[in-house]
Order: structure tokens, then C-alpha cells, then sequence
């Protein structure tokens, strides 16, 4: 018989990186650097591993969603994301979207007990 306990963790692993694009998105209103979101979203209950943060937002910057600037000032240079005009309307879009979801989500699952 399988663990439940991994199966559960695979599952949930799945469903965070289908969400954490949004989440990136959501704290860049304002330019930060790489790093500096780590703590941010922990802090919200979103757990992003830089390993996997800083590819994302290179791909988010080839497809045009932010914007870079590097800021050499301080003894270590750091690139700082901000979200682009195109990635503001996306933002909108994937919110827009994701409310629906939820919304889905609720009714399918309301009252549910391991697929009533």
C-alpha cells in the first residue's frame, strides 16, 4: 500500500508549483531582488526554494512579465524584478482566474469526504 503521507506531499508539491507563479507576481508591485522574496512569501505561507525562484523569474522576464534593473551601489550587486506593464494586465488576468477557481473548487469539494 502506498504512504499516504507521500502521496499527500507529491500531491501538495504539484499544487504549489502551479500556484507560485502568482505569488511571485503578487510582491513585485514593487522592485525587490531575488532574494529578498524568499522570507516575504514565507512569511505568507508560500515556502519557494531560491533553487527554484531564481529560474523562475529569469522565465518571467524572457516572457516579458518583469522588468530587471541591477543595482550596483552596494558592496554585492543585486538584480532587482519588477512587475512589467504586460505583466500587471497578466497579474490581473491570473487572478481574475484564479478567483474562479476557487470558487470551483469550493462547490466540487463542499462537503466532500475522500470522493463522495
Amino acid at each position: 500500500m502506498p504512504d499516504i503521507n507521500e502521496t499527500i506531499n507529491g500531491l501538495l508539491g504539484e499544487l504549489r508549483r502551479g500556484t507560485i507563479v502568482i505569488g511571485v507576481l503578487s510582491q513585485l508591485t514593487e522592485p525587490q531582488y531575488g532574494y529578498s522574496l524568499v522570507p516575504v512569501l514565507e512569511e505568507k505561507g508560500v515556502a519557494v526554494d531560491p533553487g527554484t525562484l531564481y529560474p523562475l523569474l529569469r522565465r518571467l522576464e524572457k516572457q516579458q512579465l518583469l522588468e530587471s534593473q541591477w543595482d550596483t551601489n552596494e558592496a554585492r550587486p543585486r538584480k532587482y524584478y519588477v512587475l512589467s506593464p504586460f505583466g500587471k494586465e497578466v497579474y490581473d488576468e491570473l487572478c481574475l482566474e484564479w478567483r474562479k477557481l476557487i470558487v470551483s473548487m469550493d462547490a466540487l469539494t463542499a462537503g466532500a469526504k475522500g470522493g463522495e
